[in-house]
């Protein structure tokens, strides 16, 4: 599953990979998480369709199971390459293997966020995933952290960072 969007988005939101329903549909994000990405896109005055959405890997490792770093290694590239083309203004990272992969930084996803980061000279803002909000029942606190993440990503593509 390549990753859907627009091909010259502004904003390109990566996840770690597909889930169960994205795999069989070759759509990201389209299972409940995708309903709260939704919405997060939505709040921050976009469509799905005037942003990108892929992921690190571009199919569901076995068991739903946290890709290896092997796997995560063999498909980065095709996402650098999508990343190129689409030439986003700013990256959003949606969860540890996301933030990792675009930062460089093994450490925990509560200390990257809240910062701007790089990668190859764009911008990328590190968020918690929107499966990891639902699996703690959406609680306000961390739906305010993500909204000061979106807010972040926000003042990037309004030029004031």
């Amino acid at each position: 599953m390549p990753g859907e969007g627009n091909p010259f988005a502004r904003i390109f939101f990566v996840g770690e990979a597909p889930g169960a329903t994205e795999d069989a549909t070759g759509r990201p994000f389209v299972g409940r998480a995708g309903e709260l990405l939704t919405r997060i896109i939505k709040a921050m005055g976009f469509s799905r369709k005037e942003v990108f959405i892929g992921n690190i890997l571009k199919c569901r490792p076995p068991g739903n199971r946290t890709p290896t770093e092997e796997e995560q290694k063999t498909c980065f590239p095709y996402l650098e390459r999508q990343i190129e083309i689409i030439k986003p203004d700013v990256l959003i990272a949606l969860g540890r293997v996301a933030a990792v992969n675009l930062t460089g930084k093994k450490t925990s996803l509560s200390s990257m966020r809240g910062e701007v980061h790089h990668f190859r000279g764009i911008p990328v803002v590190v968020t918690y995933h929107p499966s990891y909000l639902l699996q703690r029942g959406e609680p306000k606190e961390l739906k305010k952290l993500v909204w000061a993440d979106m807010k972040l990503a926000l003042r990037i593509l309004n030029g004031e960072i």
